[in-house]
């Protein structure tokens, strides 16, 4: 097993279903993406990216409850959001998807 209790092909599966298997998979996509650069809070996700800000706060909550993203303090106005340490290590599985996914950086 790996840190956090999740093992790599759990975190595969989990991924899998977050990104690819649900309607807002690219969505997500491209938060971590964006994130996976430097942190960014909800509004500036937002921004990045020309979505509405329920939009972002939807995506984020599915992100941290399959602990995808960490965040600096729960539930506060400019939260800032990290990859969580387990993704940070495995990000070659989101490559892998958004590439069968045939969607490019």
């Amino acid at each position: 097993m790996e840190a956090e209790g999740v093992s790599e092909a759990h975190l595969r599966r989990i991924l899998w279903y977050v990104l690819a298997g649900t309607r807002g998979g690219l969505m997500r996509i491209r938060i971590i993406e964006l994130i996976k650069d430097r942190p960014y809070n909800a509004n500036q996700i937002k921004e990045a990216l020309k979505v509405d800000y329920k939009t972002v706060q939807h995506h984020l909550k599915v992100l941290l409850e399959n602990k995808i993203l960490t965040t600096s303090e729960e539930k506060k106005y400019g939260s800032v959001y990290f990859l969580s340490p387990l993704v940070e290590k495995h990000a070659e599985i989101i490559d892998e998807i958004r590439t069968k996914l045939g969607k490019t950086k």
